[in-house]
């Protein structure tokens, strides 16, 4: 039932501030449209931390950016002008499509400090949608699960029933399960493809324990049986695969003259920045390959 298991791995932002990639990862680059998995924290962040921590402003094509977090707070701006923070419990859900910048700062932990605590994933676009107009939505009102000892929050697609506000445009899932200990809960075979992450906590995955920053890659077919063996937070996720994607930095694209395109444009200082974030941007890095 378990094809692969990848654990975190440490990942500088930029700014001193790291996170713990899980996607891509070299022997499984997605799981359904979700070309990237980042774990952010969980980290204690005190007042008055520099501004360097911050993600500045940076580009994106052929993708949709989903934040979402447990413990936190986040700013966004982006190109669309568009100033929203984010919550827990709450999405941010960005649609890059044909070009659009943003930027995430940690304005209320500089203030008040804060134990920031979530997960940064994109979902690549199917290609009819790769080059959409880009838009911004952010989603507090979630479906919802209430069974005992099990609470979670559908944040994207459909599953079991539920449908999820956020607008994607292709089918696939992103729950996020709160699982006391000892409960029993099955992933149903609804996806050819599919995912269990831990973010807190242990749970066993057919029967295969994981540990906090681990993720199990499931096999095609059959309801996959989730056990808590301790209070845990358990993403679940997939979808159909959507093709082949390569990836540069933060373009996606089933193209690479496209993600060339963009990266000169970058480097050439011809896309927007945030109308009210602007005065910085994140520099393009040295091309290594797709």
């Amino acid at each position: 039932m378990i094809e692969r298991i990848i654990s975190k791995r440490i990942h500088d932002l930029g700014g001193g501030f790291t996170v713990g990639r899980v996607l891509p990862f070299h022997a499984r680059r997605m799981v359904g449209p979700y070309i990237f998995f980042d774990h952010i924290g969980p980290v204690e962040l005190a007042p008055g931390i520099p501004r360097e921590l911050d993600v500045r402003p940076h580009p994106h094509i052929g993708l949709a950016t989903v934040t979402y977090l447990y413990d936190g707070a986040i700013t966004h701006r982006d190109s669309l002008g568009m100033h929203q923070e984010i919550h827990p419990g709450e999405v941010n859900w960005m649609i890059a499509g044909r070009g659009i910048t943003h930027s995430e700062r940690f304005e209320h932990a500089r203030l008040h400090g804060a134990l920031m605590h979530g997960i940064q994933a994109w979902v690549a676009l199917p290609e009819e949608a790769e080059e959409a107009e880009p838009a911004f939505s952010h989603h507090a009102e979630l479906p919802a699960w209430d069974e005992p000892g099990l609470t979670g929050r559908l944040i994207a697609g459909t599953m079991e029933g539920l449908t999820a506000p956020t607008p994607t445009h292709s089918p696939q899932f992103y729950a996020h399960w709160r699982m006391a200990a000892g409960t029993r809960r099955l992933l149903p075979a609804e996806y050819p493809e599919r995912a269990v992450f831990v973010a807190a906590g242990t749970a066993q995955v057919a029967g295969q324990t994981l540990e906090a920053g681990q993720m199990a890659v499931l096999s095609p077919g059959g309801d996959v049986p989730l056990v808590a063996t301790t209070e845990a937070t358990v993403m679940v996720l997939g979808g159909e695969p959507v093709g082949e994607r390569f990836m540069f930095w933060n373009f996606v694209h089933s193209s690479k003259d496209r993600i060339a395109e963009a990266a000169e444009d970058w480097r050439e200082g011809r896309w927007t920045l945030p109308p009210n974030d602007n005065t910085e941007f994140t520099p393009l890095p040295e091309f290594k390959g797709f």
